[in-house]
């Protein structure tokens, strides 16, 4: 199958690229490079062994979205591209609706006018907001309470109604919970530009002693340790779904929703003490005061997954941990 992996060079469609590729599909990468570096495409072809194809555009450009799809002969679309900063998005929400809403928008349009109905898209876990109820499960009521959450539910709704609109469409939406390590290569690994926001690369930053120290926000939390917990899952993980949804929709038609976690939680300082016996390095902590909008505890029902994708999370927070360790001491070999 030939698939147009939009953000396809960044942390999860780079190893969706390799997944993909492995298993024998044709992709081509469709990314701006806003927040990542065209040297990840010589690392996907070094891991896959396979010339892969770039396209460098905004996926706001309808016109060179379908010359893309046309040119390559797309049957099916995995999108990724979009902002995910969740602080970003609360102080400039105009820039997240315009890049992950008319972004998905222009997409969308570029499908339909080339009869591309097959979509699998990256949604996420901040679509559900406050929990009335944990493990968060599929039919969970949807309120986010950020601008990044708010144009992930709005391409949901998007989705959902072109679906009912046109029956030919086959759509999944995979709403994600935190995704995190890296590949077992040591090639390609999460690597965002500037400061770091997510936990991971903060992690490895202080063991490299780049670093002083982890922020941990809020110790007086109602869990094990006073800390956040969070659902962690192995990207790899969180791509070995990707490829169960693609094969779902090989025999399913409308629209399909599925959580993609481990479907437990662990702690900040739990990850943080995992990381310490993975890499036998230090990892200091400073508790800071919580941060507005972070919420206690979270995590997902993977039971839908489970059933009806026939997958589930394999890989240990060891190896979310060794994983990520390798990949950041590897950056500059991989160069």
């Amino acid at each position: 199958m030939n698939l147009l992996l939009t953000g396809g060079t960044g942390y999860v469609g780079s190893h969706a690229a390799v997944v993909m590729s492995e298993v024998g599909h044709q992709v081509v990468l469709f990314d701006n490079l806003s927040n990542s570096n065209l040297g990840v495409v010589k690392r996907i072809e070094r891991i896959t062994g396979t010339k892969i194809p770039f396209v460098e555009g905004d996926i706001r450009d309808t016109t060179l979205l379908e010359k893309t799809l046309r040119d390559f002969k797309v049957d099916a679309v995995m999108h990724f591209a979009g902002l995910k900063a969740v602080a970003e998005s609360v102080h400039n929400p105009l820039k997240y609706y315009e890049n992950n809403v008319q972004g998905s928008i222009s997409l969308l349009k570029a499908m339909r006018t080339c009869n591309v109905k097959t979509i699998v898209f990256s949604s996420s876990a901040t679509v559900y907001g406050e929990p009335s109820y944990i493990p968060y499960d599929e039919h969970h009521p949807t309120n986010p309470i950020n601008p990044y959450g708010s144009t992930k539910l709005l391409v949901e709704k998007m989705l959902k109604d072109l679906s009912e609109s046109d029956p030919e469409w086959k759509v999944v939406i995979l709403r994600y919970f935190n995704p995190v390590g890296a590949h077992d290569s040591g090639l390609i690994g999460e690597d965002p530009k500037g400061i770091p926001n997510n936990l991971m690369p903060i992690l490895n930053g202080v063991a490299a002693g780049e670093i002083p120290y982890l922020k941990v926000y809020g110790n007086d939390y109602q869990t094990k340790d006073g800390t956040a917990e969070r659902d962690f899952i192995h990207v790899v993980d969180l791509i070995e779904g990707h490829l169960a949804a693609l094969n779902y929709l090989n025999s399913h038609y409308g629209l399909e929703i599925f959580n993609l976690g481990v479907g437990n939680s662990t702690s900040v300082l739990e990850l943080s003490q995992h990381f310490e016996a993975a890499t036998n390095k230090k990892i200091f902590t400073k508790f800071v005061n919580r941060r507005a909008g972070d919420l206690p505890a979270y995590f997902a029902d993977v039971n839908k997954s489970t059933t009806l994708l026939k997958w589930s999370a394999k890989r240990t927070v060891e190896d979310i941990c060794a994983s990520s360790w390798l990949w950041y001491k590897s950056r500059g070999i991989n160069e």
